[in-house]
């Protein structure tokens, strides 16, 4: 993607203004800092939101995307009328998405250059997509295919079946994936959730439940917990007992000068 372009320029500066909103409110701020990874994701996702929107309004974005959800000629086409980056057209594609999915913007070798995710786990961009089917069929074709595929997350670790289809893009390939209510076809029954399942664990540490697909302790073979960020094998130092629930926690969990942890405060 050519860097110089003014739309992407518009983009990025959009994106890094939402940052810089984002860190200037306290309740912004707060409402990250509670989320696992500490907002990473989010405000990542919230700020290209923010840049989409305007650079792309409502009644231009659905003029050319279908009531039932966007086909990928149809994005092509919201980035042909509007001016906006391709970035910024994903972003407001998948935002009409019918069901979960994703709108993936691809180079001519088959790795990620933007990925915007609709319930699903999030695509990483420069993740290599190129041989999965459809994807497969576009590139070695004219860039236009549809059919079922799975994209590829960490360590070649394969998602569920998802209708896909792509379209050219002026050098680049777009793909919209979703698991049902394709709107390119007039009748599908849903795909199976054929991808991995994410585990459950109880911390030992904090009692908190938690679901990871992390890679797993060498020696416990447990994942950290996103909580307080210690897996089974962690040794238990300076953990202090709660007089409320009379577990004992890391000093993280408690505030200060308090002798109850912050689930019994």
């Amino acid at each position: 993607m050519d860097s110089a372009s003014r739309a992407r320029r518009d983009f990025t500066a959009l994106h890094e203004l939402g940052h810089h909103l984002q860190q200037n409110s306290f309740d912004l701020m707060e409402a990250f800092a509670r989320q696992p990874d500490g907002g990473v994701l989010l405000e990542d996702t919230a700020c290209d939101a923010f840049a989409a929107e305007i650079l792309l309004p409502a009644p231009l974005v659905e003029h050319h995307l279908a009531a039932g959800g966007p086909t990928a000629p149809d994005v092509v086409e919201l980035w042909r009328a509007s001016g906006a980056s391709r970035m910024a057209v994903c972003v407001r594609a998948v935002q009409h998405l019918p069901a979960p999915g994703h709108v993936l913007l691809l180079d001519v070798d088959g790795q990620v250059v933007f990925a915007a995710s609709h319930g699903l786990p999030p695509v990483r961009r420069g993740s290599f997509q190129g041989d999965i089917p459809t994807i497969a069929q576009a590139r070695a074709g004219q860039g236009r295919s549809d059919g079922r595929t799975q994209v590829r997350y960490r360590d070649g670790i394969l998602g569920r079946e998802l209708h896909a289809q792509t379209a050219p893009m002026n050098g680049y390939l777009v793909a919209v994936l979703v698991t049902d209510s394709a709107p390119w076809r007039n009748f599908m029954l849903p795909t199976k959730d054929t991808g991995p399942q994410a585990g459950e664990y109880l911390c030992e540490h904090c009692d908190e439940e938690y679901r990871s697909f992390e890679p797993a302790c060498s020696v416990c073979r447990v994942p950290r917990c996103p909580e307080c960020g210690r897996c089974s094998c962690t040794p238990r130092v300076n953990e202090r007992q709660c007089q409320g629930c009379f577990i004992r926690h890391p000093p993280a969990m408690f505030a200060a000068d308090s002798d109850r942890c912050l689930d019994c405060s």
